[in-house]
Order: C-alpha cells, then structure tokens, then sequence
C-alpha cells in the first residue's frame, strides 16, 4: 500500500476531486509488461510510479494487439476516460478504447447470422481458430482449422453475435460436394 493521506496530501486531493468518466490527458511515462503508465498533465507527480495514471493492457483498444508498443508509445499525448481513483496504488487507473468507437457494435448493427463473410485466420488455438472478419473484429470457429493457417484467408459463416459481451462465432463455409 502506498500509504495514506497524511503522506500523500496533495496526490489525495487531487484524485479524490477526479470522477469516473471524466477525461484526463497526459504524456506516456513508461510502458511496462501489466500496463502503461501515464503522467497527467493537471496531475502531481507520482512518489513511486513513472506517473499518476495507468492503463492496463485491455483498456488500451478494442483491437487485438501483441505489444502495446502498436497502440501508444513513450513520450505520446493521449486522453483516456477514469474508470477509477485505485485507492491502494494512489493511481487514476484509465481506458483509452472508451474515447474510441468500438467497432464490434458497428459491425454487428450490419451483420445478421446465417451470412457468410471473408476474412483472415489471426490465430490457431487448442479451442479453435480466430477469423479477422473486419478492422477490429474476430470471431471464433470452434471447429478443427484442417489445413488452414495463421494468416490464410477464408471464408466463413456467422452462427453468432453478442451484442453486450462482444462476442462472435463462426464457423467454416461448408465447401460443396461432387455433384
């Protein structure tokens, strides 16, 4: 624990006076392996963090990224929205994806189940494979990949979309048979 008010006066007041939802703007400090350290522009210094507010790795884009190094980089302006003041870390802990459009919401409003889509095998995995149907949007096929790979195109077949857990789910396009 970082300590209490006594020894952190104005880094107290300061996050204490801050609500969830309003925006905060800084300058990456530090991108470490759990998240991204923001140094705020209104914001006191941090006494142990390379800055007062953080973003973990999910709150980074709604796109799949491997490194967050493709989304932000040190020294980077950016605006995120304050989830909440981490009361332990004395940090703003923030979302830059809740500035931006998500476009799970966009590409289901245009897509019924039953329709077949073109896409891009992005990962192969024990529970099956991921398929980048749009910029920003994979969906799962729980069925053996065969003899696709990372990287393929395809086409497949949408048996699934959840709206509120933005979730979608696929499945291969049956080739036809010998006629």
């Amino acid at each position: 624990m970082m300590g209490g008010r006594a020894e952190h006066p104005e880094l107290w007041e300061f996050l204490e006076a801050r609500h969830p939802g309003e925006v905060l703007s800084g300058t990456v400090a530090a991108i470490e392996p759990f998240g991204v350290f923001v140094a705020l522009d209104d914001g006191p210094d941090h006494p142990v963090f390379p800055g007062v507010g953080f973003v973990s790795y999910p709150e980074l884009s709604w796109r799949r990224f491997a490194a967050a190094t493709e989304v932000v980089r040190v020294g980077q302006c950016v605006s995120g929205e304050l989830l909440v003041f981490d009361t332990t870390n004395l940090e703003a802990r923030l979302s830059l994806r809740a500035l931006q459009p998500d476009p799970f919401q966009a590409f289901a409003e245009h897509t019924a189940v039953g329709q077949e889509l073109r896409g891009r095998v992005t990962l192969l995995t024990s529970i099956g494979a991921f398929v980048e149907v749009a910029d920003g949007v994979e969906g799962l096929v729980r069925e053996p990949a065969g003899e696709r790979r990372a990287g393929a195109g395809t086409t497949v077949v949408v048996t699934g979309i959840d709206r509120e857990r933005r979730r979608l789910t696929l499945a291969w396009r049956c080739r036809p048979g010998p006629g």
